[in-house]
Parts: C-alpha cells; sequence; structure tokens
C-alpha cells in the first residue's frame, strides 16, 4: 500500500520541482551535453603564491578537470589570497610559588579571503568576479611542529572549501551566460 502512495509522492515532487525552474547546474538546457565540462576545463589558474595558494591552485584544477597549462585556455583565473590570523582562546594560569600569573594563547582562527576574477584571454575582458571567504580553526598544542601541522591542515581544509564554492561560482556564471 505504501508503494503507490511514494509513486504519487515522486510525480508530485518531480512536477513541482519543474514549475519552479529548477535545472541541474552542470547540464544547461540549449547547450550540447558536456559544454559546461568544456568551459570549465577551459580554465587556466593562474600560479598563486605561498604554499596555501600553491594547494588552492592544484584543488581548482583537480576540481575543474584543467591540465594547468595555459596553451588552449579560453579564461583565465587570477586569484588573490589574504590570511589573517587571531588569537581567539586565552589561558591564564596562576603560578603560586612565583607568585605570578601566565598567560597563554590556546587556540587561533586563520580567516582566509580569495579574490577571484575570470577573463577572457582573447579580449582581456573580465567575465566575473567575486570573493569568498572561509575560516580556520586549530588547538595550539605543547609540541610548536603539532600545532604548525594543525594549522597546516585547517588552513589547507578552509582553502578547499573556498575552492569548491570559486568552482560553484564560475559553474553558475556558465550557466546564466549561455
Amino acid at each position: 500500500m505504501k508503494r503507490p502512495l511514494t509513486a504519487i509522492a515522486l510525480i508530485f515532487l518531480a512536477f513541482a520541482m519543474a514549475g519552479c525552474g529548477f535545472h541541474p547546474l552542470y547540464a544547461v538546457p540549449g547547450q550540447a551535453k558536456g559544454a559546461m565540462r568544456q568551459k570549465m576545463q577551459a580554465i587556466y589558474v593562474e600560479p598563486v603564491p605561498d604554499r596555501l595558494g600553491y594547494e588552492l591552485r592544484n584543488h581548482l584544477i583537480d576540481m575543474l578537470d584543467g591540465t594547468g597549462r595555459p596553451a588552449k585556455a579560453a579564461y583565465r583565473l587570477r586569484l588573490t589570497l589574504n590570511s589573517k590570523n587571531e588569537a581567539v582562546a586565552v589561558q591564564s594560569q596562576r603560578v603560586e610559588s612565583e607568585n605570578v600569573t601566565e598567560t597563554a594563547i590556546t587556540r587561533y582562527n586563520d580567516t582566509l579571503t580569495v579574490e577571484y576574477e575570470l577573463t577572457d584571454v582573447q579580449t582581456g575582458v573580465v567575465l566575473t568576479k567575486g570573493v569568498e571567504t572561509g575560516l580556520s580553526a586549530y588547538n595550539v598544542l605543547s609540541s610548536p611542529y603539532a600545532t604548525l601541522i594543525a594549522q597546516q591542515d585547517a588552513d589547507k581544509r578552509a582553502a578547499d572549501d573556498i575552492g569548491d564554492r570559486i568552482r560553484i561560482a564560475l559553474a553558475a556564471y556558465f550557466a546564466q551566460s549561455k
């Protein structure tokens, strides 16, 4: 008895989604199959300074399914990465033997801001641009090396998230520009 109700609900949902203008992002109506993929592959991601910029660029190249070479690129993606480090948790401890209060930072937040700009290679016209921001947080550990690794891991995850959002923004631009 539940199967007919489920089938009716799915049919109703399909009609409701069709009426609201919903369509898949990577299957743009009026464009050939695979057109979005070809546009995304035609983006050359320019090199970004520093280790974190390198990670962000490589992640974007992988997600765009690009080659990382400017030879046949129709578009250029320029990224500007800024990072801000902020102590957010401080712990104070009173040392009775010395009658002193010691204060130590126990947690940091790194705010990553990436400005991106997509340009047409032939005309040099800026097609779209935007800003994406990500936050990474990590604890200060007793080992300086472990703290550095925790910071690098948190920053890499934030950069990967920003890369995902940039890819979605570029796909949305291509889907709207037809």
